[in-house]
This record gives C-alpha cells, structure tokens and sequence, in this order.
C-alpha cells in the first residue's frame, strides 16, 4: 500500500501573501501546479493549482470525483461562478473547461485522473 508523508498546510485563505515560497511547475496555458500527493497519473492526486493571468484551463472530463477549494480570486465554468471560500465538487462523468479571469489559486483533489478531451 503507497502512503504519503502527513502534509498540513496552514492559512490557506491566506495564500495569496505567502505562494511565492512554493515550488510551482508548469502545469497548462496559464496554470501552475503544486502536487501535495500523487502523480496525476494514476490513483488520488491532490494539488496546489495557480492561475496568475486570465486564461482558460482546457476543456477535460472527471472520471472520479473532484472537490475544488478556491483560496483565492474566481473562477467560472458552463455551471457558474464560483469566489474564494467555495468549495465545489464535480462528480464522476462530468466535464467542464474552467476560467480564471483575473487570475487564482485553488486546492484541487482528484478521487482519479481527469481526462482532456
């Protein structure tokens, strides 16, 4: 069985002061990625998500679960808006191209894999 270190993160809603001392990468046009566990590859993945300028995250379907946390901005989709402090969750099946008009941060956990389409 793969077990991952304990992670705690404190003052999330505060983030916005304090993500220049993550070690981002390059995730999609305009995104940057800060996994906590998993790979994206297989299995449940959790992970930091920055969005520094408007741009769209492209278009992919959730095979399992999606919970996102927004720390800071707003993001939208075909389903609405949704502002620092919401969380939403995506069920498996569903598909969705998100939009950071002024850029955000979000804290993503995937049950599995998401898949562009």
């Amino acid at each position: 069985m793969l077990t991952y270190p304990r992670i705690e993160l404190n003052n999330l809603f505060s983030i916005a002061k304090w993500q220049d001392t993550i070690p981002w990468l390059p995730f999609k046009d305009n995104f940057e990625i800060h996994r906590l566990y998993g790979d994206g590859i297989s299995g449940p993945t959790a992970a930091l998500l920055r969005c520094r300028k408007s741009g769209p995250l492209p278009v992919h379907q959730h095979v399992g679960y999606e919970h996102i946390l927004m720390l800071t901005g707003f993001e939208r989709d075909q389903n609405g808006v949704s502002h620092k402090g919401t969380l939403t969750i995506n069920p498996p099946g569903s598909s969705h191209q998100v939009v950071s008009d002024a850029g955000s941060i979000v804290l993503a956990i995937w049950e599995n894999p998401v898949k562009l389409l």
